[in-house]
């Protein structure tokens, strides 16, 4: 293009470069607006969840936090955020307390009680499943901040097996580790928020401990009930472990197949409940030879 070419349209090219700037850059200035303006609504609305959430909670427990930053922190489990501070270490405060007041209250209640009885009453109180069941009675799972979709369905698969156990299944049914964690974090969080009284704590964990076992509903464990039962009936008892191969147990009674167990993901579960099968059907087994004796 000429020069005097190049000089009659320049003035007209810079114009509408001038102007399509203008217009997209008012379009990209009222973008970016909207997404700040999203970002700040946003952020309120979690703020304000974060508020509702720990004003329920508080109702829940029946505690007013002074620092509620400590509430927040025991429901946040370690997957929610890369930079966010998890409940752990509030749930290891909460773990200790939990056991020295079981252990007091227990001292106290049972003065007759020898070690070797209260030991398996203390356990059967503070032991993941009943802490689960703590949890998903007082619906702290709704609560609960993580980013792992399978704690989601583990929880719901464990609400789902309660109904079949309405107090203690004793090891028979997989109960979420994250549920029993979340009200251990929340009473560590009682604890350190109340200036370390254990008294207060105390309040808050008798009622969320509800109903709490005594010895006349505690049982034994299915393994050891059964191995009890057996040795007491002169009954020979062997335990066939599958798990590594089916996640499977099977319990043979005087090389009779009496009890088959499974469960994939814990070991222990799987062995119990080949052992509450096999219990089952010895007490059957005793009962109609007793029948027998009977009517002759």
């Amino acid at each position: 293009m000429g020069s005097w070419l190049r000089s009659f349209f320049t003035p007209a090219v810079n114009w509408v470069f001038v102007q399509n700037i203008q217009k997209y850059g008012a379009v990209l200035n009222s973008f970016l607006l909207g997404i700040l303006a999203n970002e700040e609504a946003t952020k309120k609305s979690l703020q304000d969840d974060k508020l509702q959430n720990i004003e329920e909670v508080q109702k829940i427990i029946g505690y007013h936090f002074n620092d509620q930053n400590l509430l927040w922190q025991a429901f946040t489990h370690p997957s929610y955020d890369r930079d966010c501070i998890s409940y752990e270490r509030l749930e290891y405060v909460g773990d200790s307390v939990l056991n020295l007041m079981i252990t007091k209250q227990q001292f106290s209640k049972y003065p007759n009680l020898p070690p070797g009885l209260l030991s398996p009453l203390r356990a059967a109180n503070v032991d993941t499943e009943k802490l689960a069941r703590v949890a998903v009675k007082h619906s702290f799972h709704k609560y609960l901040r993580h980013g792992r979709p399978i704690l989601t369905r583990r929880i719901q698969s464990f609400i789902n097996a309660l109904p079949e156990y309405p107090l203690h299944s004793h090891g028979l049914i997989n109960a979420p580790k994250v549920l029993a964690d979340v009200v251990e974090s929340t009473l560590g969080a009682v604890f350190i928020d109340s200036n370390s009284s254990i008294d207060i704590t105390w309040e808050v964990a008798k009622t969320l401990l509800e109903p709490i076992i005594t010895p006349e509903i505690l049982q034994t464990n299915p393994v050891k009930k059964l191995h009890e039962t057996c040795q007491k009936h002169k009954l020979k008892v062997r335990v066939v472990d599958m798990w590594s191969h089916d996640g499977s147990f099977e319990v043979f009674i005087d090389n009779q197949l009496r009890g088959k167990g499974v469960c994939h993901v814990k070991k222990e579960i799987a062995l119990n409940r080949a052992a509450n099968k096999a219990y089952n059907e010895v007490i059957r087994m005793l009962s109609v030879d007793n029948m027998k004796i009977a009517n002759i």
